[in-house]
C-alpha cells in the first residue's frame, strides 16, 4: 500500500483534507496494533497487516480492514480478480460521506462495539482468580498429549510444516514438539508414549530439513526468510526477521543436540553467522529488527522488486561460475533457463527466467551425474557459493534494513545466541567465543543504553539514540529469557543479577493482582484496552515467556515466590488452554514445570573447570548454576548450603542437593 496508495497525490488529497492520518509502527507499539487488530478480527473474522482502521477521535473504531488496493496497483486495470475489489479510494470517498452524513450514528456504533471487545476482553483476563482453587488441582500434563495429537492431524509428511500455503515455520510449536522426547523427567514420555514423543522428533526433524534445503534458506547468504508462499518452502515472502532468526537458531540448535546431524549444525552456523555479521549486527552491540523483502534488481535500477537481492538466471551462474561449476551449482540448486517460480506464484511478473535457490539433489548423486568425484562436486559447489555471494553483495543493492535494536527481539537473540556457544565449546571454540561475545555485547548495550537504573525501566526502542516508548511485557519478558540464557553460558552472575532485578520490574508493572498474569501493557487512559497475550503466534506469547522465566528463576535463585507466581500465570489461561492447547505451546511447558518441579544442576570447583562442565547440567527441565559465586549462595540458601570448597556436579532438588559426579 505504501507504492500504490500513500504515494498516491489523489489518494493523498483526499485524505489529507478529511482524515488525519496516523501511522502506527506496529514494532514500537505492539500493544496498539493489538487492540485494533482485535477488532478488525472480530468484525472481519480474519485480520493481518497492513492494519488499515478509521477511528473516531476518542480512538474508538468505526471501520477496518487489511490490505485494500490502491489507484496504483499494477493489475488494477487488467480484468483481475483484483480489480473487482473495493479499492483504498472507493473506501476513502464513502468513510467521508458516511462520517459527513451520520457521524452520530458511526460514534454509537463505535462505542458499542469497543464495549463488547471490552467487555471480551475481560472476560479472558479475569477468567481466573488469583489465589483460587483450580478444578483438580490445575491443568495436567495430559494436555501436551492433546497438543501433539493436533499437530499429527496437522502435519504434511510430504513437505514438513503443519498447514498448507502460505506455510509459516512457528518456531514455537517446533520447539514444544522436538522437546517432548527431551525432558529429564519421564512423566512426559509416560504420558505422550515413547514412539509419540520420537515421531514428534520426527515431524520437526523433517520440518526442518525440507525448510533448511529450501527457498525459504538464503542458500548463498545466510538466514531464513519469514515464510513460504508454497507448501514445499519454494517460493519464500522474502523479509528476513530478527525474531524468526533468533527462534529458528534455537530450534536448530535443539535438533542437533538431539541427532547430531551435520546438516542441522550446519543451519545452526548460517543462522548464528547472519546475526553476528553486518548488516544484522549493530557495530557498538545489539541486533537490527529486519531485511525488506523487496529491493533495486541493480544499481542502476528505479523501481524495486520482491526478491530481487536474492534471485538468479541460469545466465548469471554461467557468467559468474563458468559453464561447468555454473552448470553444477544450477543442478545442485534447481535452477531452470525459463526460471523456476511458477506462473500462478508470479503475478506480477517479477520472477521471468528467474530462479529461487533450493537444494534439489546431493552432492553424492550430483557427482554421479556429472562425473566427478563428490569431493570435487562439494569444493565446486563450496566455492561457488562464495563467488556468487561475493558477487551479489558487489553488484546487488542490499534489501533496506530497518535499524531499530528492539529489546524483545533482541532478548531472543541474546538466549539463542548464548545456548549456541556453550554448545559448540567443545566443537568450536573460535565460533563459540564470537557467538557468546555478541550475546553479551547486546545484553551490555540494552542495559547501558535502555534500562534506566534508577526507575529500574526499560526502554523498548534504539534508534539514533533511546526512544520514548517504555518496555512492553514481551520486553521484559524475552530479555530475562535471554539474560537467564547468558548466565548457564558463562556463569556470569551480573546477568542473573540484571535478570532478577527486571522479574521484580516485569511484576511491579504487568502483573494482574487480581487474576495473575501479566497485562501486555502499562495502564494507560489512551489505551480502550487492558490485553493479556496467552496464545502464541509468530513469536511466543509474553504470559509463556514469563511462566516459564519464572520457574526457572525459582530454580537458579531457591525462591517460592517465583514459582507460585509462575503456577498461578498459567492457570490465568486456564480454560483456553483446556480448550486449545496448541494454541498455547509455549505455556505447556510450564505445565510441566508447575507439576514436576525444575532441578538445579549446581557445578562446584574453579570457574573456568565449571564451565567446562556447563554440557553436564544441560537438560529441558533443569537449570545450571554455578555454586561458588558469592552472589548467589547470598541469593540461594540452598546452594549456599553446599561447601564452598566442594568439587563436583550436584544436582539440588526439593529442598536437598546430591552429588551426581565429581572431577
Amino acid at each position: 500500500m505504501e507504492r500504490e496508495s500513500f504515494a498516491s497525490t489523489e489518494i493523498a488529497q483526499l485524505l489529507n483534507s478529511h482524515f488525519i492520518p496516523i501511522k502506527i509502527d506496529r514494532e514500537e507499539r505492539p500493544d496498539v496494533d493489538a487492540i485494533y487488530m482485535n477488532y478488525v478480527q472480530a468484525t472481519n473474522g480474519s485480520g493481518g497487516w497492513p492494519l488499515n482502521v478509521f477511528v473516531t477521535p476518542d480512538l474508538e473504531p468505526v471501520f477496518g480492514g487489511t490490505y485494500w488496493p490502491g489507484p496504483n496497483h499494477s493489475m488494477t486495470a487488467q480484468g483481475t480478480l483484483i480489480s473487482q475489489t473495493v479499492g483504498f479510494l472507493e473506501i476513502l470517498k464513502k468513510m467521508k460521506d458516511v462520517w459527513t452524513k451520520q457521524e452520530a450514528r458511526c460514534r454509537e456504533s463505535a462505542k458499542e462495539i469497543t464495549r463488547q471487545l471490552r467487555q471480551f476482553a475481560e472476560e479472558g483476563v479475569h477468567s481466573h482468580k488469583t489465589g483460587e482453587k483450580s478444578d483438580e488441582d490445575g491443568l495436567d500434563i495430559d494436555l501436551l498429549e492433546e497438543a501433539y495429537q493436533h499437530f499429527v492431524k496437522k502435519y504434511d509428511g510430504a513437505n514438513g510444516g503443519f498447514s498448507i500455503a502460505p506455510k509459516f515455520p512457528t518456531p514455537v510449536n517446533l520447539q514444544f514438539l522436538l522437546r517432548l522426547n527431551q525432558w529429564t523427567t519421564e512423566a512426559v514420555r509416560n504420558i505422550v508414549g515413547e514412539d509419540e514423543c520420537k515421531h514428534a522428533t520426527h515431524m520437526v526433524i523433517n520440518t526442518l530439513r525440507k525448510m533448511a534445503r529450501g527457498g525459504i534458506r538464503d542458500q548463498i547468504g545466510f538466514g531464513f526468510s519469514r515464510y513460504s508462499v508454497t507448501k514445499d518452502w519454494s517460493l519464500p515472502h522474502f523479509e528476513k526477521m530478527l525474531y524468526d532468526q533468533a527462534q529458528l537458531l534455537d530450534v536448530y540448535l535443539d535438533a542437533f543436540i538431539v541427532t547430531h546431524d551435520p546438516e542441522m549444525l550446519g543451519a545452526v552456523y548460517d543462522i548464528a553467522t547472519y546475526l553476528t555479521e553486518p548488516p544484522v549486527a549493530a557495530p557498538g552491540g545489539g541486533f537490527y529488527s529486519a531485511e525488506d523483502a523487496d529491493s533495486y534488481p541493480t544499481h542502476t535500477d528505479n523501481e524495486k522488486r520482491e526478491g530481487a537481492y536474492y534471485v538468479w538466471t541460469l545466465k548469471e551462474l554461467r557468467t559468474v561460475l563458468g559453464d561447468r561449476d555454473g552448470n553444477i551449482c544450477a543442478r545442485f540448486y534447481g535452477v531452470l533457463a525459463d526460471g523456476n517460480v511458477a506462473r500462478e506464484n508470479d503475478p506480477h511478473d517479477e520472477f521471468i527466467s528467474q530462479n529461487v535457490m533450493r537444494i534439489t539433489t546431493t552432492p553424492a548423486a550430483l557427482a554421479k551425474q556429472v562425473g566427478l568425484t563428490e569431493s570435487e562436486v562439494v569444493t565446486i559447489l563450496k566455492e561457488g557459493r562464495k563467488k556468487l555471494r561475493d558477487y551479489r553483495e558487489k553488484n546487488r543493492p542490499r534489501p533496506a534494513l530497518d535499524d531499530k535494536i528492539v529489546v524483545c527481539w533482541n532478548g531472543l537473540a541474546i538466549g539463542a545466541l548464548a545456548r549456541t556457544s556453550a554448545t559448540l565449546l567443545d566443537i568450536d571454540p573460535e565460533k563459540a567465543t564470537l557467538f557468546r561475545k555478541a550475546a553479551e555485547d547486546a545484553a551490555n548495550f540494552i542495559r547501558k543504553e535502555l534500562f534506566d537504573e534508577d526507575s529500574k525501566t526499560l526502554y523498548r526502542v534504539y534508534r539514533e539514540g533511546r526512544g520514548d516508548t517504555p518496555g512492553f511485557c514481551d520486553d521484559y519478558a524475552f530479555l530475562i529469557h535471554g539474560l537467564i540464557d547468558l548466565y548457564e553460558a558463562t556463569f556470569n552472575n551480573s546477568y542473573l543479577e540484571f535478570a532478577d532485578a527486571l522479574q521484580k520490574s516485569q511484576i511491579s508493572f504487568f502483573h494482574d493482582p487480581t487474576s495473575s498474569g501479566f497485562f501486555t501493557t502499562r495502564s494507560h487512559p489512551s489505551l480502550l484496552l487492558h490485553l493479556k497475550s496467552g496464545m502464541d503466534a509468530a513469536e511466543p506469547s509474553s504470559n509463556s515467556v514469563s511462566a516459564s522465566n519464572l520457574h526457572r528463576l525459582s530454580s537458579l535463585l531457591n525462591d517460592e515466590n517465583y514459582s507460585k507466581l509462575a503456577v498461578e500465570t498459567v492457570a490465568a489461561f486456564e480454560a483456553e488452554v483446556m480448550q486449545f492447547p496448541h494454541c498455547f505451546a509455549g505455556m505447556l511447558g510450564s505445565v510441566v514445570m508447575g507439576k514436576v518441579g525444575v532441578q538445579t544442576v549446581v557445578i562446584m570447583g574453579p570457574l573456568e573447570t565449571a564451565r567446562k562442565k556447563i554440557g553436564e547440567g544441560v537438560g529441558v527441565g533443569r537449570t545450571v548454576a554455578w555454586g561458588g559465586s558469592d552472589w548467589l549462595r547470598a541469593r540461594n540458601e540452598l546452594v549456599g548450603s553446599i561447601p564452598k570448597d566442594k568439587v563436583g556436579v550436584m544436582i539440588c532438588a526439593e529442598g536437598e542437593c546430591r552429588e551426581v559426579s565429581s572431577f
